[in-house]
């Protein structure tokens, strides 16, 4: 019960945040092992979205996290519709404590899409993602509302981009990765090692 109280609360908080701000732009840094990204985090077009994000980076979730996988042609599970992307996690010791999955901000609603740069919540079903985000590299418009990645055709939920630091994710997106056989989440697409987050907190 306190989960759905909380998760109407965060939505009523963000629907007011687009009626009252719609354009809304909150920068958040990530510092990594491979360096600083920085991301601008859309709180007027993706509201659900970027409050769910902005309560993990405010409660230090991503402190003590990783970068875990990247996905490029030479690596990929999927030849049917490739994309690249990396993908960031919280810090495995508080994955107890990730709040409830938040429903799925359509592209097709929030006006948003997967070019290069853009941040996008990780998900499996429509309205499971919680806290795994990835950064895509180059267009990657089948990930949009629509788009074929997944089999439901409802895309992933863009919520902003990064604004500097892109060659830090090209630096992650390149370094190695598991061989076919390993025992990653990931498969062949899984960093090995990860690459580490030291904190991520807003500008």
């Amino acid at each position: 019960m306190k989960s759905l109280v909380g998760l109407a609360l965060l939505i009523g908080a963000a629907l007011a945040a687009q009626t009252t701000a719609p354009a809304r732009l909150v920068p958040v840094i990530f510092e990594t092992g491979f360096g600083r990204i920085v991301l601008e985090v859309d709180a007027g077009h993706a509201p659900i979205t970027a409050a769910n994000f902005l309560r993990y980076v405010d409660g230090h979730f991503y402190d003590g996290g990783m970068v875990d996988r990247a996905v490029r042609p030479d690596n990929t599970t999927r030849h049917d519709v490739e994309i690249q992307v990396v993908q960031f996690q919280i810090n495995p010791a508080r994955q107890r404590e990730a709040f409830p999955p938040i429903p799925l901000e359509r592209t097709s609603l929030t006006g948003l899409s997967h070019g290069n740069g853009a941040i996008s919540m990780a998900r499996g079903g429509p309205d499971s993602a919680t806290a795994s985000f990835f950064v895509a590299i180059g267009d990657q418009h089948e990930l949009d509302f629509g788009g074929k990645r997944n089999p439901d055709g409802q895309g992933f939920a863009a919520f902003g981009r990064v604004v500097d630091g892109m060659d830090v994710v090209m630096k992650i997106q390149s370094a190695p990765t598991e061989a076919a056989g390993g025992q990653g989440a990931f498969g062949t697409e899984t960093l090995s090692p990860p690459i580490a987050i030291a904190r991520a907190f807003r500008q």
